[in-house]
């Protein structure tokens, strides 16, 4: 069955004005450009500015998530699937917000309405997940060009057949332009919204500018559908050798996780969003959202060439006088962006899928200084970390954060988990089980002291770690205790000059103040895990931090 361009009425859009379907990378930074959307660098990137300083919801929104904006349909037939108690250490509100369908649909009316008015539509045929098998079409309409661009460089090209792609299309109404007048009227919380309605397989949002909104959304939706298909969706990267030995990249926004899976030497199957299904592992997406600020030309010189490949779409991005991407200024936010399709770095994997994984980094950026650089996991470790997602947020990857904030984010992203938490480390350790991966928890985040004292463990450090790691020279290599936090610390390492980093109290000045740090590093993890999974089976809940002793000095 040929491909056919999209029904928009379907969605409720009557409009009299032109659909564009499908422009190329080429026609829509054209258009772009012609609305006055975004600014072209001397090298061909969109640059385009989603801040809003609103005089009521704050300074420099939309340059981050704004999460207490995003909401789930409560449909009576889904509505013991989704996890409605979860919520946000800092915040205390709810993770996965409800509303009701019938308010969804008076919102829906309203993006519709506003849609059907505009002289010009903008609709990609995109397809989400690399395995057509559990691939879903995806149809993004939209009143932005600059955002048409953003849906085409962040999601895979549909095929002109769909007919082995068995499941029901996802549809994606995104209005950046749209502001909710009455927004207490819908028991929404701002002019802005994102809405997500599993049952129906659609999002629609309006007045929210920031791209990450539309990826996530997508994500979570995922995240809802695919464990139904005994697929386990993941907020990781992932690549892949020679031999086809893949790896797995688990972490949050500012833990390295797109620097660290581009690597040269390897070929990159997706930076961000996979599944593992009972065949092997498979990309989300068809491009990359990477993280910009003070970027390294020569430690991420993969990223640093596809951000200036002509219609790559950079967000918040300052450009200088000579028409070059200024990436060390923050002044507009400390969460540039760019987005991209993965054809942009050199070595990736076209196809998007992978063998099942040999080995599995989960990443952290600690900014207390104490975690290990490397410490290998056991299976029922491996399922403690997974749960308790332990990182700290950094500046800009939310609206409001300055500075990094210790959290826990269960599953390495609970804000796009909408089932029972349990359910995602379930499928986790099935597939641990039945494959025999090994896993490592690795710390990105600082050394020599906490933040404001020592420093970011050096991205080269890192990897010639991950790479030792992936060889299999890690699976027998010395390692130490560490007491309070329970963990098997790797001691040597080959590409690692002085092996004192791998022991990270040696680093620190003070000896005591790592003591009181360690100490109470393993009390927030003890007492997160058991408020949040008072019921996890003994052998996971025992594999945590310990407080008793102290590390060998």
């Amino acid at each position: 069955m040929e491909k056919r361009q999209f029904d928009i009425r379907k969605l409720g859009v009557e409009t009299k004005g032109k659909i564009m379907a499908d422009l190329d990378i080429g026609s829509l930074v054209t258009h772009a450009v012609r609305k006055g959307e975004g600014e072209l660098s001397r090298r061909g990137t969109l640059v385009i500015k989603t801040r809003e300083d609103h005089p009521k919801y704050g300074h420099g929104r939309h340059t981050g998530r704004s999460p207490q904006d995003r909401f789930f349909v409560d449909h009576e037939e889904i509505h013991d699937n989704i996890d409605w108690q979860i919520v946000d250490s800092k915040s205390k509100q709810a993770i996965n917000q409800p509303i009701k369908p019938e308010v969804a649909l008076r919102l829906c009316k309203q993006v519709t309405k506003y849609l059907s008015a505009q002289p010009e539509l903008y609709l990609q045929h995109r397809l989400v997940c690399a395995d057509r098998m559990y691939g879903f079409p995806l149809y993004f309409l939209t009143e932005s060009p600059a955002y048409a661009l953003f849906a085409n460089n962040l999601f895979r090209d549909l095929p002109v057949t769909t007919k082995d792609i068995p499941n029901k299309p996802i549809s994606v109404l995104f209005a950046p332009g749209f502001k909710l007048e009455d927004p207490q009227k819908y028991g929404v919380h701002s002019d802005g919204f994102a809405i997500i309605d599993c049952l129906n397989q659609m999002i629609f949002a309006g007045g929210l500018r920031y791209c990450g909104e539309a990826k996530k959304a997508v994500f979570g939706l995922l995240n809802y559908l695919l464990p139904f298909m005994d697929v386990f969706p993941m907020h990781c990267g992932a690549n892949k050798g020679e031999d086809g030995a893949v790896a797995l990249f688990f972490g949050l926004s500012g833990t390295g996780k797109t620097s660290l899976s581009a690597d040269p030497h390897r070929k990159l199957i997706g930076d961000d969003e996979h599944g593992w299904s009972p065949y092997g592992v498979f990309n989300f997406e068809g491009g990359c959202y990477a993280k910009l600020i003070r970027l390294d030309r020569v430690k991420e010189r993969d990223i640093w060439s596809a951000v200036r490949k002509f219609g790559a779409l950079a967000e918040n991005v300052v450009v200088n006088e000579e028409g070059g991407l200024d990436l060390q200024d923050a002044s507009i936010t400390e969460n540039t962006r760019a987005a991209y399709p993965c054809k942009y770095i050199d070595n990736v994997s076209f196809t998007g899928v992978g063998e099942h994984p040999k080995v599995i980094f989960f990443l952290t950026a600690d900014a207390s200084g104490v975690l290990p650089p490397i410490s290998r996991l056991t299976a029922e470790q491996a399922m403690y970390h997974f749960l308790s997602g332990y990182t700290s947020k950094l500046a800009g990857t939310e609206v409001g954060i300055k500075e990094p904030v210790p959290t826990f984010s269960p599953c390495f992203g609970l804000p796009f988990m909408p089932l029972k938490l349990l359910t995602y480390a379930e499928l986790l350790g099935k597939r641990l089980r039945d494959h025999g991966t090994r896993v490592y928890l690795v710390n990105t985040g600082w050394t020599e002291g906490p933040f404001g004292k020592g420093h970011r463990i050096n991205i080269v450090h890192s990897r010639e770690m991950i790479a030792a790691a992936i060889r299999g020279e890690l699976e027998h290599a010395q390692t130490e205790r560490h007491e309070d936090l329970g963990l098997e610390m790797i001691t040597s390492c080959s590409g690692i000059p002085d092996p004192i980093m791998l022991r990270p109290w040696k680093t620190w000045g003070n000896v005591a103040e790592y003591r009181d740090r360690s100490r109470e590093l393993a009390i927030h993890f003890a007492n997160n895990f058991k408020q949040n999974f008072p019921n996890a089976p003994a052998e996971i809940a025992n594999a945590g931090p310990r407080l008793q002793g102290s590390p060998d000095r």
